[in-house]
């Protein structure tokens, strides 16, 4: 963000996107089941977005597009444009999210609450011919920024299996593209992922809300 003649602060081209799902129980976060009930599930699961969303609120850029599967709760912060997610496998859903682009664009999930504002610059700052990419530590991909927005770098690549990550990176360089690597980070998935996490960003709601249910004898 910079400041113009007048001292009006200005903000980055670019398109931050998130891609999530309305944190209801038993339809997030399940793999944190039986550790958590579904109902602390989806706690977590809110808390996660909450997060993310306003890491991406306080990241620099002209755009930030919330692409939600489900209805926004409160929640959701002043600053989003929220457009649903469009039917179909996790690849397609990624593709729609790029195409609603124009020029560079970062999408990241709700499964990194420890994501800070350094990272999404970082992975913002694209230039022509150039990709970003935030491999996950269980092999898929927690950002993925593009200079060029393409749904087809997307579109048929494999989601959730232990090569997504592999496959897609190996896509964008058939592409030509310079990928630039981001530090890896661990989504949360799993109760031990849970616990990993919030001790990574122990002042955020995330760290928070496991402190909470600690303290409530979650198991």
């Amino acid at each position: 963000m910079t400041a113009d003649a007048t001292g009006a602060r200005q903000e980055r081209p670019g398109t931050l996107l998130v891609i999530a799902k309305a944190p209801l129980p038993g339809r997030v976060k399940t793999r944190l089941c039986p550790a958590y009930s579904p109902e602390e599930a989806a706690r977590l699961a809110e808390a996660a977005l909450a997060d993310t969303l306003d890491v991406v609120l306080a990241t620099p850029a002209r755009r930030r597009v919330l692409v939600l599967d489900g209805a926004p709760g409160d929640w959701l912060p002043d600053g989003f444009e929220v457009v649903p997610q469009c039917p179909g496998g996790l690849d397609e859903r990624l593709a729609h999210a790029f195409g609603l682009c124009e020029g560079p664009a970062l999408l990241v999930g709700m499964d990194t609450p420890q994501l800070t504002v350094e990272l999404l610059s970082t992975g913002l700052e694209l230039s022509e011919g150039e990709a970003t990419f935030g491999p996950a530590d269980d092999g898929g991909f927690w950002a993925l920024g593009l200079a060029e927005p393409d749904p087809s770098l997307l579109r048929g690549v494999p989601m959730s299996v232990p090569e997504t990550g592999a496959i897609q990176r190996h896509r964008l360089l058939r592409a030509g593209l310079a990928v630039r690597q981001l530090p890896v980070l661990r989504d949360v998935d799993t109760a031990d992922d849970a616990r990993l996490v919030a001790a990574q960003a122990p002042h955020g709601r995330f760290a928070a809300a496991m402190a909470a249910l600690a303290g409530t004898g979650a198991r």
